[in-house]
């Protein structure tokens, strides 16, 4: 399910809140900082929990959220910096809200972006693969032994015991029992 980090939204407002060039900005940063604590005592809940958390106290900060940015647009110029966060925000905005009704997703991924970092970082080394072939290999590797890494599974143990069973003739039908989520030693 498509949903969009509240942190990339927030990034854009912070900037302009340190170099203390707009108080809306300031304002909605500590407006998000109130989404950032629900998910604190939402953290580890079932999903309808979180659900039910969100609705009692995050519906109301994104609703308060998108009406600033809704009366504020209209009396800044279009072009400013301020402008292009509202309407990054404002444009996107069922996609932001989804959170609020599905307890699965996470108010941001950066979880994952710091998870995936180590791939970004070698993404400039890997340029050079040899051919687009081997370029989609490279990260096809680089996602399976990250999503090891994430499922708390040694990538090693994992990929050797993987490419033994494909040696020795697992069925191409169950290659779901492949995947680094259901290793077993």
């Amino acid at each position: 399910m498509l949903a969009y980090c509240w942190s990339h939204s927030r990034r854009r407002f912070y900037e302009l809140h340190v170099s203390d060039s707009s108080k809306i900005a300031t304002e909605t940063v500590e407006l998000m900082a109130k989404l950032w604590q629900v998910e604190e005592t939402a953290r580890g809940q079932s999903p309808d929990a979180r659900v039910a958390v969100r609705q009692t106290t995050s519906a109301a900060v994104v609703t308060e959220l998108f009406a600033l940015w809704q009366t504020t647009l209209p009396r800044i110029s279009g072009k400013s910096k301020l402008a292009e966060a509202i309407r990054y925000a404002t444009s996107r905005r069922s996609i932001f809200e989804r959170f609020l009704t599905d307890g699965r997703i996470e108010l941001d991924n950066n979880i994952v972006e710091r998870a995936i970092r180590p791939q970004t970082i070698t993404r400039k080394n890997s340029l050079f693969a040899g051919s687009d072939g081997g370029g989609r290999t490279w990260a096809t590797i680089a996602t399976l032994l990250q999503t090891a890494k994430m499922n708390n599974v040694d990538p090693q143990s994992w990929l050797t015991q993987t490419l033994e069973r494909i040696a020795n003739g697992w069925p191409s039908s169950d290659l779901d029992a492949l995947m680094p989520w259901n290793y077993t030693r």
